[in-house]
């Protein structure tokens, strides 16, 4: 049997600053033209991609993991055919459905009943598949009062559940899913890994992209890890996040991800105590700071400091923004405050970022630091058990004793 996708010494070049722009025949024949004209390039190059090779057998289930920046979602856009390799080979032997953003592939001015039909057209489904389909569709999606509704009116939530139902309903050979879920709420993320289950047991393929690790050790038979792009380390999905999360932990104190653009930059950032110390061990019953020191570099307006805590695993804690901070150029330096009894023992990750979020989210800035919350044994926190106590978050409830005596 054929691997039904073959990707052999794969390469991506970008040239920072120059904007991606999509190529006509007629493009490439002007740009022949112009080459001995042209004065030689002073934009760097950026290699998003370096000689991925692998082979994914139909009906494997393979998930794709590595910090931001990667290189994961530039792989997804070039074997959905959005972007060209700059060399290298890729044979996909099916028809491929892609959900890499948000609308992506929806026109703003048709509804949703007339999406669905433009997209099964654009996968090279007959009419009369895609009707035998619709109300599976409609019914997943649960966007029925909305149907025939420009879909320019939708939430990023409805958007993403008729996205992901036609793409998953219409039968495609290879799926493939970015971490796009994580803009659905918890129970719509559950529902589509279920249907991706259900569809990798029909026999279909799925490449699926995210930082949840138990979704991908309970999904995928397989995954790989991208690491500055190239391909670190493929094998059984329960190894390779084991893996994937041992060096994670191991990593340095700051891992910048992001250190900024035009617009902004994070100078520095850590784990403090209540003196003011850098540390990356916090005991559970002391309160701790998250400092960032960055720097506005333009009058963009709304840049703020924000913070995502996140358990190693991926599952997400808590996301705060510091809303009433200047915005004004120049240097600033600001401390979130986390209060005591509130994280379990377990390591963290936090993202801490330079935002803006008008008109949408847009990270200038990045950075991420490991953390561990350490356990506290005192009676005053755990009485005479000495189990697991479960959970990401570990506050000092009021328990109240109702009983009477007679």
């Amino acid at each position: 049997m054929k691997p039904i996708i073959e990707v052999s010494h794969l390469y991506k070049k970008y040239k920072i600053g120059e904007k991606q722009r999509y190529y006509s025949f007629r493009d490439t024949l002007v740009d022949l033209a112009k080459l001995p004209f042209r004065k030689k390039s002073n934009k760097s190059e950026f290699w998003a991609l370096k000689d991925i090779s692998f082979k994914v057998m139909p009906g494997e289930v393979i998930g794709i993991i590595g910090r931001n920046g990667a290189g994961k979602s530039t792989l997804l856009k070039i074997l959905s055919r959005i972007t060209p390799p700059t060399k290298g080979e890729i044979a996909l032997r099916g028809r491929v459905a892609s959900l890499l953003e948000v609308g992506t592939g929806f026109h703003p001015e048709l509804t949703g009943r007339e999406n669905t039909y433009l997209n099964g057209a654009i996968l090279g489904m007959k009419r009369t598949e895609i009707n035998d389909k619709f109300d599976e569709i409609v019914d997943f999606a649960e966007i029925s009062k909305f149907l025939d509704t420009p879909v320019k009116f939708y939430s990023s939530g409805m958007y993403l559940r008729l996205a992901f139902a036609i793409a998953a309903h219409l039968d495609p050979e290879i799926l493939l899913v970015d971490e796009v879920l994580a803009v659905g709420d918890a129970q719509f993320q559950k529902k589509c890994l279920g249907k991706m289950k259900e569809v990798s047991k029909q026999g279909r393929t799925v490449l699926f992209v995210s930082h949840n690790m138990e979704a991908i050790k309970n999904l995928c038979s397989k995954a790989l890890i991208l690491e500055k792009g190239k391909l670190e380390k493929i094998g059984p999905a329960s190894k390779i996040t084991e893996f994937y999360l041992s060096e994670l932990e191991n990593s340095t104190l700051k891992g910048i991800i992001k250190s900024g653009d035009e617009d902004a930059r994070i100078i520095d950032s850590s784990i403090i105590n209540t003196n003011y110390q850098t540390v990356n061990k916090i005991n559970i019953d002391e309160p701790f700071g998250i400092e960032m020191e960055y720097e506005i570099l333009s009058d963009f307006k709304g840049l703020v400091p924000n913070i995502l805590i996140s358990t190693i695993n991926g599952t997400e804690v808590l996301h705060n923004i510091y809303v009433s901070s200047s915005t004004s150029k120049g240097k600033h330096k600001v401390i979130c405050w986390i209060p005591p009894n509130f994280l379990n023992n377990k390591k963290y990750k936090v993202l801490i970022a330079i935002a803006s979020f008008t008109p949408s989210t847009v990270g200038h800035a990045i950075q991420e630091i490991i953390f561990e919350v350490i356990e506290n044994m005192d009676e005053k926190y755990r009485g005479n058990y000495r189990g697991e106590i479960h959970g990401v978050v570990r506050p000092n409830l009021k328990w109240e004793n109702l009983k009477k005596d007679s």
